[in-house]
Order: C-alpha cells, then sequence, then structure tokens
C-alpha cells in the first residue's frame, strides 16, 4: 500500500489560481501571480485543460469570453491562438502548464493541480500525469469529476489526490438531484480513494465528516477573509488578502 506523507500539504495555505491582483495589474493564472506566490512562499493552487491542438493550458473556465473577452471554449482554439489572448486587458497571457511549473521549480511549497471536466479527460489525465512525472516538487491533483481522480488512482497511485466537492445547489441545473447529491456527499469516494477532499467554505455533509474521521485529509475553498475555521481544514484556499504561508 503507498503511503502518502501528509504533512507536505497540511496546515498550508495555497493561493487560489496564483496569488492574483487585478487592480494592481496581476491576473488569476498567469505567470505573473504565479511568481509572486512562489516569492511568498505559498501554497498554490491551478486549473489545467486542453487547447484544441492537445497543448496543457492554465485555465478556469470553459469559456474564454469572462477573462479574454472572447466567447468562444478554450479547446475549440489552438495554442497559438489561445496565447494571442491577453488575461483581464494585461500583457499576460494563458500560460501552458509546463510554463508554470518551471516557475516553481526548486521551491518547497505544494501546488493543488486541479483538473477540469472537457471533452478529452483521458486524454488530460495522461498528459498531466506525464508532465508531472518531470516536475521534482510538492504537488497533489484534484477535481471535480470523480472519474478523473480514479483514472489517477489507477494510472498514477503514487501521486495524493483529492476529490472537489460543493453543495448540492452548485451542481443543478447541470446535473438531476440524485447525481447532485452524490457528487455533493462525495459518495464516489469508495471508487477512487482521495487522500483529500476540497470542499467549498459550507457546512459539510455527514458523509465527508465520516471520511476525515477515516484519515481523509479536509480542504477549504475559497477563503477570501481571514475568517475561516482552521481547526478542522488540513488546507485552506485562499485569495483576495494574504495569511501566513502555513498556520
Amino acid at each position: 500500500m503507498r503511503k502518502i506523507d501528509k504533512s507536505i500539504f497540511t496546515r498550508v495555505n495555497y493561493a487560489h489560481r496564483g496569488l492574483h491582483d487585478i487592480k494592481n495589474g496581476i491576473p488569476e493564472n498567469s505567470l505573473a501571480a504565479f511568481r509572486l506566490s512562489a516569492e511568498a512562499g505559498y501554497g498554490t493552487e491551478f486549473d489545467i485543460q486542453l487547447s484544441r491542438d492537445g497543448q496543457v493550458v492554465v485555465f478556469h473556465d470553459d469559456n474564454l469570453k469572462r477573462v479574454c473577452g472572447v466567447d468562444a471554449r478554450v479547446d475549440s482554439l489552438d495554442y497559438d491562438e489561445l496565447k494571442k489572448l491577453r488575461l483581464l486587458g494585461t500583457d499576460e497571457y494563458i500560460p501552458l502548464f509546463t510554463e508554470v511549473l518551471d516557475v516553481f521549480r526548486g521551491t518547497t511549497a505544494p501546488l493543488i493541480v486541479e483538473l477540469k471536466t472537457g471533452r478529452r479527460n483521458d486524454e488530460l489525465c495522461d498528459k498531466a500525469i506525464k508532465i508531472l512525472s518531470g516536475f521534482d516538487g510538492n504537488f497533489c491533483i484534484e477535481s471535480f469529476n470523480p472519474f478523473i481522480v480514479n483514472r489517477f488512482r489507477k494510472k498514477a497511485p503514487h501521486i495524493c489526490r483529492g476529490q472537489l466537492a460543493s453543495e448540492i445547489s452548485d451542481y443543478i441545473p447541470e446535473q438531476k438531484k440524485i447525481v447532485a447529491s452524490l457528487l455533493s456527499s462525495c459518495r464516489f469516494s469508495f471508487m477512487n480513494k482521495p487522500d483529500f477532499i476540497a470542499y467549498k467554505n459550507v457546512p459539510l455533509p455527514k458523509h465527508v465528516k465520516k471520511l476525515m474521521k477515516k484519515g481523509t485529509m479536509l480542504f477549504t475553498w475559497t477563503s477570501r477573509t481571514p475568517d475561516v475555521d482552521q481547526k478542522y481544514s488540513d488546507g485552506v484556499i485562499f485569495e483576495n488578502y494574504r495569511p501566513n504561508p502555513k498556520y
């Protein structure tokens, strides 16, 4: 049985999509935000997905409109096209996963890599595993999609993995109520066996509390004020303020 050194990931504050500050021209999921996070010693959380030509890029939304002003899906454009776009009106561009990892080489603060659900989930997983195999820093992965988490359990069981989850209302209307309930309560944990649950900063379902009693770590997202109860959280994903890197 594999053993995960949980001390690497616990009692850490993770900068959500980097240490972004758009008022000062530093957008989310940008190389500038990641450099600031690395320099400050924070853990860092960010999102990856595929471009049309199969490049692994760091970007959160499925659609480019909110951040880049273009009404198109990320996976509908080749990376050469994506790189020409700018993040929230700044000079920053959509970086490759490999570029972001290069920012954190030589650092020890852990990374949380979120894999977004898309049209080619298996391809994203397999490419992420290959890229991460060449990175010597501390990292774990997470996803809202329990089958993505399960693919890591099967293909890369040595990698620490987490199940992202939220309250039922966040899954509706995209999911039917029964499916939303299963996802919200992390009922697929019997299958993908996550090392941690990353749960929205709301009251936890009973099943998640049961998982915690069995040793599953709990990360809380996304804290926007320094009042999160850290007594029960192993890690806090934050933005819009600057806590101590560790607590």
